[in-house]
């Protein structure tokens, strides 16, 4: 089984789903469709993705009616993703409301990228540590999308909720620090919680489709966290048969979809 968890599903109806007034970007025309849904079902037939997590978008916010919608028309192959602000108080109980609503969302997502303040500063605000210890109650995951320079803050956390699993996005955007900071993250693969999407790529490397010039950074990376706590996420499944060559087959499934399906029950 084939499980990708990356996908961003933006659509081109403003009037049905508007953007967030908090906004920090906005997707580019080309990225929005007036039916996403089909455009990217179409892409999971032509890559083999069996079933996926749709990562809800932070261009609409805490606003999660445009994944909600895609769940509702196709429920059995989607699990969502969701998304809050931590310096709103009612967060954690709209958290706890949204689960109850609907128990196909598996995480929560929390953004601290260089230059992205929007957010918040620092992993020991308040309202993230709330929106955490909601996450760890309601026993679903935590998503972080981290530049690696934040992978030091984030652990206090980490290791606070050792029963929440973390899920690090885009191999810790590896560009936005130095080697001294990425080997925080490196650290982290001592944490029994914490896994590693192999993903984003694109962020850093510009010799797609398969990225091989990164290939001496993630086997490092990869081997750090090993083949039971490394996942898929982005580009072509392929990738995972590049990056992971050194693996065996059955340690490359794994990545490919069988660490999600048992994590996720799909």
């Amino acid at each position: 089984m084939i499980i990708e968890w990356n996908t961003h599903i933006f659509s081109s109806d403003e009037d049905k789903f508007p953007f967030h007034p908090r906004a920090v970007y906005r997707p580019r025309p080309e990225m929005r469709f007036a039916d996403p849904l089909d455009d990217y079902l179409k892409r999971m037939k032509t890559e083999g993705i069996d079933r996926a997590v749709l990562v809800h978008p932070e261009p609409y916010g805490d606003d999660h009616s445009l994944v909600l919608d895609c769940l509702e028309r196709e429920p059995d192959i989607f699990k969502i993703t969701s998304l809050f602000y931590p310096s709103d108080e009612d967060g954690p109980a709209r958290l706890k409301s949204l689960v109850a609503t609907e128990p196909r969302v598996i995480a929560t997502r929390f953004h601290r990228v260089k230059g992205k303040d929007e957010y918040f500063l620092d992993f020991t605000d308040p309202g993230v540590e709330a929106l955490w210890e909601t996450a760890d109650s309601l026993g679903i995951l935590v998503e972080l999308h981290i530049g690696s320079d934040f992978a030091l803050s984030a652990r206090r956390l980490i290791e606070a909720f050792p029963n929440t699993p973390v899920l690090i996005d885009h191999l810790a955007e590896p560009h936005t620090a130095n080697g001294v900071e990425f080997a925080h993250v490196l650290d982290l693969a001592n944490l029994d919680n914490v896994y590693m999407k192999l993903s984003g790529l694109n962020h850093f490397k510009t010799d797609e489709p398969l990225y091989e010039s990164a290939l001496p950074f993630t086997r490092v990376v990869s081997d750090a966290f090993g083949a039971d706590r490394m996942v898929w996420g982005s580009g072509s499944p392929i990738i995972v048969e590049t990056h992971l060559a050194h693996w065996s087959e059955s340690e490359r499934a794994k990545v490919l979809g069988e660490n999600l399906k048992s994590l996720l029950g799909f």
